[in-house]
């Protein structure tokens, strides 16, 4: 999921188209010479062992991820199901992750939104 959601400026790839080293049935083509960005990436659901399998990115079309540059805590939806962060395994997640102190971010392409530790969440500048 991660190869068709996030964009990659390495490739020229935005979010939400496959990247065309991505074969569904037997993954990256260039797996072994993939660029810098892809090998840093670090999937949430992947790395973290106290993630319920619920929680896995194909099954509630949400990517959850750590953001290199900043201290947020995002949620990562394909552009054309942007509002899958509202699912309410992972609204219930990210909401856990805001009364932890995070900054949590749900992001669908250019659409952003910050979710509270009360629950309420509301766009992202």
């Amino acid at each position: 999921m991660c190869c068709q959601v996030l964009e990659i400026e390495h490739f020229e790839k935005p979010p939400g188209v496959l990247c065309t080293h991505c074969h569904k049935t037997e993954g990256c083509s260039i797996y072994a010479k993939r660029p810098e960005v892809c090998r840093d990436y670090e999937c949430e659901w992947m790395m973290q062992r106290s993630l319920s399998t619920t929680l896995r990115p194909d099954r509630v079309g949400t990517i959850l991820m750590e953001d290199p540059d900043s201290d947020e805590y995002r949620a990562v939806c394909d552009p054309s199901k942007p509002l899958a962060w509202r699912h309410p395994l992972v609204f219930k997640h990210l909401v856990s992750m805001a009364k932890e102190g995070r900054t949590v971010v749900a992001k669908a392409g250019l659409k952003a939104w910050r979710i509270y530790d009360t629950g309420e969440w509301g766009p992202w500048a």
